[in-house]
């Protein structure tokens, strides 16, 4: 109980902070740019600490998870620091079953308040940023 109202409210103050100036850091998204999220994620079998970045509606593997990012906004830098995201996280398991373990928002200051629930695996969002795709297209 005590949990689920503390969901709605940091939810509340979220969606205040991204609208209390009329838009968010993402509402006006640059020619060329695309929304990435920044992930932290941990094996817990081998306690190997990962950085993954993925681009919006695009999928990323980590271990056995496939992690599609829908959506992320991040505060402009005058206000709170705050980055959310909206996963979608898919285990393929080690026979190919695909289930379905996380679907929602995940909030970088607040870990806690909605987090992937896996045996093996943790993931949490650390940033929210633009990217010019064909900068880093260069680079390979």
């Amino acid at each position: 109980m005590h949990r689920s109202l503390y969901f709605l409210f940091i939810l509340f103050l979220s969606f205040n902070a991204f609208s209390a100036h009329g838009q968010s850091s993402f509402d006006a998204i640059p020619d060329g740019f695309v929304p990435v999220v920044t992930l932290g994620a941990l094996d817990k079998i081998t306690a190997k600490l990962t950085t993954i970045d993925v681009i919006q509606n695009e999928t990323a593997m980590f271990g056995t998870l496939e992690i599609t990012m829908r959506n992320c906004r991040s505060n402009p830098p005058e206000e709170a620091p705050e980055s959310v995201a909206f996963l979608e996280v898919i285990d393929r398991g080690h026979v190919g079953e695909l289930t379905k373990v996380f679907t929602g928002w995940m909030f970088a200051s607040s870990p806690a308040v909605s987090p992937l629930e896996h045996a093996v695996y943790d993931v949490w969002v650390t940033d929210c940023k633009m990217v010019d795709p064909s900068a880093s297209a260069g680079n390979e």
